[in-house]
Protein backbone atom coordinates (compact mmCIF):
# COMPACT_ATOMS: atom_id res chain seq x y z
CA UNK A 1 0.00 0.00 0.00
CA UNK A 2 1.45 3.20 -1.09
CA UNK A 3 1.49 6.67 1.23
CA UNK A 4 -0.23 9.88 0.65
CA UNK A 5 3.27 11.00 0.86
CA UNK A 6 4.76 9.10 -2.25
CA UNK A 7 5.60 11.38 -4.99
CA UNK A 8 6.83 9.93 -8.61
CA UNK A 9 9.80 10.55 -9.63
CA UNK A 10 12.54 10.29 -12.80
CA UNK A 11 15.96 9.12 -12.67
CA UNK A 12 17.76 10.82 -15.13
CA UNK A 13 21.42 8.48 -16.26
CA UNK A 14 24.09 11.17 -16.65
CA UNK A 15 27.65 10.85 -17.02
CA UNK A 16 29.22 9.55 -13.69
CA UNK A 17 25.66 9.94 -11.97
CA UNK A 18 22.43 10.13 -11.66
CA UNK A 19 20.07 12.42 -11.30
CA UNK A 20 16.79 12.49 -8.95
CA UNK A 21 13.47 14.86 -10.26
CA UNK A 22 9.91 15.10 -9.43
CA UNK A 23 8.43 13.28 -12.96
CA UNK A 24 6.13 16.80 -13.00
CA UNK A 25 9.23 18.25 -14.04
CA UNK A 26 10.12 16.54 -16.65
CA UNK A 27 8.15 17.52 -20.20
CA UNK A 28 9.17 15.36 -22.70
CA UNK A 29 12.31 13.10 -23.38
CA UNK A 30 13.53 13.57 -27.21
CA UNK A 31 16.43 12.33 -29.36
CA UNK A 32 19.38 13.37 -29.41
CA UNK A 33 20.62 15.26 -32.21
CA UNK A 34 23.76 18.23 -32.43
CA UNK A 35 22.73 21.34 -30.65
CA UNK A 36 23.23 24.31 -32.39
CA UNK A 37 26.82 26.05 -30.87
CA UNK A 38 26.28 29.15 -28.65
CA UNK A 39 29.11 31.31 -28.57
CA UNK A 40 31.63 31.57 -25.67
CA UNK A 41 29.55 29.41 -23.58
CA UNK A 42 30.86 27.80 -20.67
CA UNK A 43 31.69 23.75 -21.85
CA UNK A 44 28.81 22.55 -19.73
CA UNK A 45 26.60 24.28 -22.03
CA UNK A 46 26.51 22.44 -24.87
CA UNK A 47 24.37 24.57 -27.35
CA UNK A 48 21.09 24.92 -28.10
CA UNK A 49 18.29 22.26 -29.02
CA UNK A 50 14.77 22.80 -31.09
CA UNK A 51 11.69 21.37 -29.56
CA UNK A 52 8.07 22.44 -30.17
CA UNK A 53 9.41 25.65 -31.89
CA UNK A 54 11.79 26.43 -28.99
CA UNK A 55 15.52 26.99 -28.94
CA UNK A 56 15.80 25.11 -25.70
CA UNK A 57 19.70 24.98 -24.24
CA UNK A 58 21.33 22.00 -23.56
CA UNK A 59 23.37 21.30 -20.60
CA UNK A 60 25.60 18.27 -19.64
CA UNK A 61 24.94 17.94 -15.83
CA UNK A 62 27.83 15.83 -15.68
CA UNK A 63 30.31 18.55 -16.65
CA UNK A 64 28.88 21.09 -14.47
CA UNK A 65 29.33 19.17 -11.51
CA UNK A 66 32.61 18.45 -12.38
CA UNK A 67 31.93 14.80 -12.54
CA UNK A 68 32.85 14.12 -15.76
CA UNK A 69 34.27 16.26 -18.81
CA UNK A 70 33.04 13.72 -21.73
CA UNK A 71 29.69 13.03 -22.83
CA UNK A 72 28.43 9.91 -24.54
CA UNK A 73 26.56 10.13 -27.67
CA UNK A 74 25.74 6.71 -28.70
CA UNK A 75 21.67 6.16 -27.17
CA UNK A 76 21.89 9.61 -25.97
CA UNK A 77 18.77 11.14 -25.00
CA UNK A 78 17.83 14.81 -24.16
CA UNK A 79 15.26 15.43 -21.15
CA UNK A 80 13.55 18.89 -21.53
CA UNK A 81 12.79 19.95 -17.79
CA UNK A 82 9.99 22.66 -16.79
CA UNK A 83 11.89 25.56 -15.89
CA UNK A 84 10.82 27.07 -12.36
CA UNK A 85 12.03 30.45 -12.34
CA UNK A 86 9.16 31.98 -13.97
CA UNK A 87 11.22 33.73 -16.94
CA UNK A 88 9.17 33.36 -19.96
CA UNK A 89 12.29 33.49 -22.11
CA UNK A 90 13.07 30.53 -20.65
CA UNK A 91 10.45 28.13 -19.53
CA UNK A 92 12.66 24.76 -20.58
CA UNK A 93 16.07 24.16 -20.81
CA UNK A 94 17.19 20.29 -21.44
CA UNK A 95 19.83 18.52 -19.77
CA UNK A 96 21.69 15.45 -21.63
CA UNK A 97 21.01 11.85 -20.56
CA UNK A 98 22.74 8.70 -21.12
CA UNK A 99 19.30 6.66 -22.03
CA UNK A 100 15.66 6.80 -21.10
CA UNK A 101 15.15 7.83 -17.55
CA UNK A 102 13.18 5.55 -15.48
CA UNK A 103 10.01 6.56 -13.09
CA UNK A 104 10.32 5.07 -9.86
CA UNK A 105 8.40 6.00 -6.61
CA UNK A 106 10.09 8.08 -4.05
CA UNK A 107 8.59 7.63 -0.14
CA UNK A 108 9.93 9.04 2.73
CA UNK A 109 11.29 5.13 4.00
CA UNK A 110 13.58 4.86 0.52
CA UNK A 111 14.99 7.85 -0.10
CA UNK A 112 18.04 9.02 2.49
CA UNK A 113 19.61 12.00 2.18
CA UNK A 114 23.73 11.01 2.33
CA UNK A 115 25.98 14.41 2.16
CA UNK A 116 27.70 17.01 4.19
CA UNK A 117 26.36 20.31 2.67
CA UNK A 118 30.15 21.07 2.60
CA UNK A 119 30.71 18.52 -0.41
CA UNK A 120 28.00 19.39 -3.06
CA UNK A 121 29.22 20.26 -6.42
CA UNK A 122 27.98 23.15 -8.42
CA UNK A 123 24.40 22.13 -9.25
CA UNK A 124 23.87 19.73 -6.93
CA UNK A 125 21.00 20.51 -4.09
CA UNK A 126 21.68 17.14 -2.16
CA UNK A 127 22.94 13.83 -2.55
CA UNK A 128 20.78 11.16 -1.50
CA UNK A 129 20.39 7.35 -1.74
CA UNK A 130 16.83 5.76 -2.84
CA UNK A 131 16.25 2.10 -2.28
CA UNK A 132 19.99 2.35 -2.02
CA UNK A 133 20.77 3.55 -5.27
CA UNK A 134 22.90 6.84 -5.00
CA UNK A 135 21.63 9.62 -6.85
CA UNK A 136 21.93 14.01 -6.85
CA UNK A 137 19.14 15.94 -6.55
CA UNK A 138 19.50 19.08 -9.06
CA UNK A 139 19.28 22.98 -7.84
CA UNK A 140 17.01 23.80 -11.23
CA UNK A 141 16.73 27.37 -9.60
CA UNK A 142 20.77 27.83 -9.56
CA UNK A 143 20.93 25.93 -12.72
CA UNK A 144 18.66 28.26 -14.81
CA UNK A 145 20.29 31.23 -13.61
CA UNK A 146 23.75 29.89 -14.88
CA UNK A 147 22.12 28.96 -17.54
CA UNK A 148 20.92 33.01 -18.40
CA UNK A 149 23.96 34.13 -17.10
CA UNK A 150 25.57 32.03 -19.61
CA UNK A 151 23.24 33.03 -22.53
CA UNK A 152 23.09 36.55 -21.47
CA UNK A 153 27.24 36.71 -21.75
CA UNK A 154 27.14 34.55 -24.87
CA UNK A 155 24.93 37.44 -26.53
CA UNK A 156 26.77 40.22 -25.90
CA UNK A 157 29.68 38.41 -27.33
CA UNK A 158 27.78 37.99 -30.34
Amino acid sequence: MSSQRDIRGVLITVTNGRLLLPNASVAEVITYSEPEAVENAPDWLLGRVRWRGWRLPLLSFSRLAGWSNEDGHLGAKVAVLKALGGNSKLPFFAVLSQGFPRLVTVSTTALVESHDIKELPLGVHSRVTLNDDPAAVPDLLSIELLIQKALGNSSQAA
